[in-house]
């Protein structure tokens, strides 16, 4: 019989688990407080009481893929598509700046109108900002990844949602798993902060292979990762899946910061979609960043990855008194430094 406390303190002081060390904790319920106040614990000796503030921009709804769970599939004929332009993105870049933002993340579908070159001229003009920026703009070549980096792009983010194959390759139809790692495998070898992470819940989807994913992790010594509950979207065909795992993917982030102690680790919206305190249970389990939505307007309610997304009605500037106030409720402060894992480059 495994000893629950015993694994965990041997994770909190070794950050070390076995495959069935990790799924013994993720079946019983009995020590799921004790296992988020560890933590919580390794994540204030490892990455300090700051949390980590990175602005979103979501640039385009408009994907070319056609994965099972997503509301900006390919064929969801209910979406209102846009695109931002140029001088939008600048302008909610040069707007989040002035709101005390370190980091810009730009995510969006898989569109090719945004070609190379478009992507290199909006990389070099919010670096100009004096900002730190993460590109999420799923599988490119080598030769497109080694060009963003040239133009000063610091992270990039590619969630590989599952690391098991049979499960990914029949929720993302046309796409290959081996790709996807190799995507990933590219972004380490020239020289980014790398961002993955899983959706908790998916059908078919199993304790073993939540531990995988665990595994693999640290097995790739990931730099940044975002665990989030799935949330069933009614414009995809597993609208009637029932997913919303909240306490499950807690879990399994907080075993992922025992396991990888200085990384980075987003609040994830998702949670929050699912508990009003989602957020704030995330940054107590484990969690140091959260990602707020800087982009304006109407775009906000059509980057529509599931039903329920907080926030969409609220501005920029609301958005990030109200994080900032949740923030210090739980006795944790707003960072000023650009949060790249360890300490370079951090002022």
């Amino acid at each position: 019989m495994i000893n629950l406390l015993e694994v965990i303190n041997k994770a909190k002081i070794e950050h070390n688990l076995s495959k069935l060390e990790i799924i013994a904790l993720l079946k019983s319920n009995d020590m799921d407080q004790e296992l988020f106040n560890a933590a919580d614990e390794v994540r204030k000796k490892y990455v300090s009481d700051d949390v980590h503030l990175r602005g979103l921009i979501e640039f385009t709804n408009i994907c070319k893929n056609n994965c099972l769970y997503c509301g900006l599939r390919r064929d969801n004929k209910n979406l209102v598509k846009y695109r931002l332009t140029h001088e939008q993105i600048l302008d909610f870049a040069t707007k989040a700046k002035s709101f005390g933002y370190k980091t810009i993340v730009l995510q969006g579908g898989e569109d090719d109108y945004y070609t190379v070159d478009k992507i290199i001229k909006i990389i070099k003009d919010i670096k100009a900002l004096g900002l730190a920026l993460t590109l999420s703009l799923g599988e490119k070549t080598y030769d497109e990844y080694k060009a963003f980096k040239e133009a000063g792009a610091d992270r990039y983010l590619l969630r590989i949602e599952t690391t098991d194959k049979k499960l990914y390759e029949d929720l993302d139809p046309g796409m290959s798993h081996e790709y996807r790692l190799n995507c990933l495998k590219n972004l380490k070898k020239l020289g980014y902060e790398v961002g993955t992470g899983v959706m908790v819940g998916l059908p078919n989807q199993t304790i073993e292979s939540y531990a995988d994913d665990i595994l693999f992790f640290k097995e790739i010594n990931a730099d940044m990762l975002g665990i989030g509950p799935f949330i069933p979207n009614e414009d995809t065909p597993l609208a009637n899946c029932h997913g919303r795992e909240l306490i499950m993917a807690l879990k399994v982030m907080a075993i992922t910061r025992l396991l990888l102690p200085d990384i980075n680790i987003p609040a994830t919206t998702a949670m929050e979609s699912l508990n009003k305190n989602g957020r704030l249970m995330a940054l107590q389990s484990g969690a140091n960043v959260v990602m707020p939505n800087v982009t304006e307007g109407e775009y906000r309610k059509y980057y529509a990855l599931y039903p329920g997304k907080i926030c969409t009605g609220d501005t920029p500037s609301h958005c990030r008194g109200c994080i900032t106030g949740k923030i210090n409720s739980i006795g944790r402060n707003v960072s000023t430094n650009y949060g790249f894992r360890g300490n370079k480059n951090n002022k």
